[in-house]
């Protein structure tokens, strides 16, 4: 792998494992402490999982973010603890009269704008304590419905024993499980989330993703996996992008604003900095637009060495 220090590693997860197992387990292949995450998938979930490594875990807070796209299927008739299928069943409902048509005409209201209430077994933190912690102990879980935005909630499949194919597109901190539990009250039956993949986030997509076991048999045998990874120079980012001269260069190594021209962000945008040789050095924001004519100034707030 072409300098595994610095960049974004798309790991295609499996089913049983945690995001933070994927972490250490790559932590460990890498030979790099510095790695993180962009989302967490939940163990019973698969799909794509970003890695940030080295310098590029200070550009994770920017890449979480992004728009994420699931696949999966819900079950319906059946109400579990956790909204999924690990969980122990609190319901059971008779489906006999549930329709697919049914369902696609109950998905609309969870478009848009919605409040959605996390599960009680999640990692979410209250007072610094992870929900499912509480829940296991038995102890009451404090949950605060919280405001997602879902892109499309969509049926895929047809109606097979109470079970039925979905595609989900949603911004960052939306629960799927949440939704299918919802969808089934709705109904009136219950249901739970039986099975989720997560097959994009932002512009990358799992099937340019390697799992782990495939980066463990490229590394050990001395080759470079390409597969999945982007250099920390050439990682995409949500934003527009800038290039210095040796000038600029020198401020922003020093934290001090900058003047630029032909800028196409707007003030408060954020906005990628490289130098003339394309060498990613920071990251800006536009805090005043001087003239019409694109003449700003950019104040760096995450500089690299």
């Amino acid at each position: 792998m072409a300098d595994s220090r610095h960049g974004l590693l798309l790991v295609d997860k499996v089913v049983g494992g945690t995001s933070h197992s994927v972490v250490q387990q790559a932590r460990r292949l890498l030979r790099q402490k510095k790695i993180g995450h962009c989302g967490t998938l939940d163990p019973a979930a698969d799909g794509l999982l970003l890695l940030t490594v080295g310098h590029a875990t200070r550009l994770t807070r920017f890449l979480i973010q992004a728009p994420k796209v699931y696949l999966g299927e819900i079950q319906f008739g059946v109400t579990t603890d956790t909204y999924d299928a690990d969980g122990e069943v609190t319901a059971q409902a008779s489906i006999a009269d549930l329709t697919r048509q049914a369902i696609e005409a109950a998905m609309p209201p969870f478009e848009g704008k919605i409040d959605q209430l996390p599960p009680a077994y999640s990692a979410k933190k209250v007072n610094g304590v992870k929900l499912y912690e509480l829940a296991r102990r038995g102890e009451e879980v404090p949950r605060e419905a919280k405001q997602v935005t879902v892109y499309e909630f969509t049926a895929t499949s047809e109606l097979v024993d109470g079970r039925i194919g979905f595609k989900l597109s949603c911004a960052s901190g939306t629960y799927a499980r949440s939704l299918a539990h919802d969808l089934g009250e709705a109904l009136g039956c219950g249901g739970h989330l039986a099975s989720l993949r997560r097959t994009s986030v932002g512009p990358f997509k799992v099937e340019e993703a390697s799992t782990l076991a495939q980066l463990a048999a490229a590394l050990e045998a001395g080759e470079e996996l390409d597969r999945g990874w982007y250099p920390f120079d050439s990682i995409p980012l949500p934003f527009g992008q800038i290039t210095t001269d040796a000038q600029q260069q020198r401020r922003i190594q020093h934290g001090q604003t900058i003047l630029v021209r032909e800028l196409a962000s707007e003030e408060g945008d954020w906005v990628k900095l490289v130098n003339q040789r394309q060498q990613f050095i920071a990251i800006g924001t536009v805090t005043e637009r001087v003239s019409a004519a694109g003449v700003g100034i950019i104040q760096p707030k995450v500089v690299f060495a």
